[in-house]
Protein backbone atom coordinates (compact mmCIF):
# COMPACT_ATOMS: atom_id res chain seq x y z
CA UNK A 1 0.00 0.00 0.00
CA UNK A 2 0.77 3.50 -0.80
CA UNK A 3 -0.27 6.99 0.51
CA UNK A 4 -0.79 9.39 -2.28
CA UNK A 5 -1.66 12.86 -1.12
CA UNK A 6 -4.70 14.99 -2.56
CA UNK A 7 -4.14 18.91 -3.33
CA UNK A 8 -1.65 20.49 -1.53
CA UNK A 9 -0.70 18.01 1.34
CA UNK A 10 2.54 16.16 1.87
CA UNK A 11 3.34 13.24 3.25
CA UNK A 12 6.64 12.98 5.97
CA UNK A 13 8.83 10.09 7.34
CA UNK A 14 9.79 11.58 11.20
CA UNK A 15 12.95 11.17 11.59
CA UNK A 16 13.91 9.05 14.76
CA UNK A 17 14.04 10.98 18.31
CA UNK A 18 17.52 11.50 20.18
CA UNK A 19 17.72 8.50 21.77
CA UNK A 20 20.84 10.51 23.99
CA UNK A 21 21.81 13.81 25.13
CA UNK A 22 25.06 15.50 23.87
CA UNK A 23 26.56 14.82 26.96
CA UNK A 24 26.12 11.15 26.67
CA UNK A 25 22.36 10.97 29.13
CA UNK A 26 19.88 8.29 27.74
CA UNK A 27 16.73 9.42 27.13
CA UNK A 28 13.42 7.21 27.86
CA UNK A 29 10.98 6.79 25.18
CA UNK A 30 8.69 9.30 27.74
CA UNK A 31 11.04 11.85 27.56
CA UNK A 32 12.00 12.38 24.06
CA UNK A 33 11.07 15.33 22.26
CA UNK A 34 9.09 14.47 19.19
CA UNK A 35 11.33 15.44 16.24
CA UNK A 36 10.05 17.94 14.04
CA UNK A 37 12.74 17.23 11.48
CA UNK A 38 10.96 14.56 8.32
CA UNK A 39 11.82 13.48 5.05
CA UNK A 40 9.43 13.82 2.49
CA UNK A 41 7.42 10.59 0.96
CA UNK A 42 5.21 12.00 -1.42
CA UNK A 43 3.74 15.64 -2.77
CA UNK A 44 -0.20 15.90 -3.81
CA UNK A 45 -0.28 18.17 -7.01
CA UNK A 46 -0.86 21.44 -5.31
CA UNK A 47 -3.61 23.20 -7.46
CA UNK A 48 -6.31 25.56 -6.19
CA UNK A 49 -6.60 25.74 -3.19
CA UNK A 50 -8.90 27.79 -1.19
CA UNK A 51 -9.21 30.48 -4.57
CA UNK A 52 -5.14 30.57 -4.92
CA UNK A 53 -2.78 28.64 -6.78
CA UNK A 54 -0.69 26.83 -5.28
CA UNK A 55 2.36 25.53 -6.64
CA UNK A 56 4.44 22.49 -4.74
CA UNK A 57 7.98 23.87 -3.71
CA UNK A 58 8.93 20.84 -2.04
CA UNK A 59 9.83 17.25 -3.45
CA UNK A 60 9.94 13.53 -2.83
CA UNK A 61 13.39 13.17 -0.43
CA UNK A 62 13.72 16.57 0.27
CA UNK A 63 14.30 17.31 4.09
CA UNK A 64 12.39 19.15 6.07
CA UNK A 65 11.44 20.86 9.42
CA UNK A 66 7.53 21.17 10.04
CA UNK A 67 4.97 23.21 12.45
CA UNK A 68 5.21 21.39 16.06
CA UNK A 69 1.74 21.03 16.04
CA UNK A 70 0.92 20.55 12.32
CA UNK A 71 -0.79 17.62 10.73
CA UNK A 72 -2.58 14.01 10.88
CA UNK A 73 -0.34 10.95 11.74
CA UNK A 74 -0.76 7.44 10.03
CA UNK A 75 -0.39 4.28 10.52
CA UNK A 76 0.42 2.29 7.16
CA UNK A 77 1.30 -1.66 8.37
CA UNK A 78 4.36 -0.95 10.32
CA UNK A 79 5.21 2.35 9.26
CA UNK A 80 3.85 5.52 10.97
CA UNK A 81 3.75 8.89 8.48
CA UNK A 82 2.57 12.68 8.88
CA UNK A 83 0.09 14.13 6.45
CA UNK A 84 0.74 18.19 6.42
CA UNK A 85 -0.19 21.26 3.94
CA UNK A 86 2.45 22.46 2.47
CA UNK A 87 1.95 25.58 4.28
CA UNK A 88 2.78 24.00 7.51
CA UNK A 89 6.36 22.97 6.40
CA UNK A 90 8.14 26.25 7.88
CA UNK A 91 11.95 25.72 6.14
CA UNK A 92 13.81 22.97 4.02
CA UNK A 93 17.14 21.32 5.70
CA UNK A 94 19.93 21.82 3.47
CA UNK A 95 23.83 21.08 3.51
Amino acid sequence: MKLVPLSDRVVLKQKAAEETTKSGIILTTASQEKPQEAIVVAVGPGGIVDGKEVTMQVKEGDQVIYSKYAGTNVKLGEDEYIVVKQSDIIALVVD
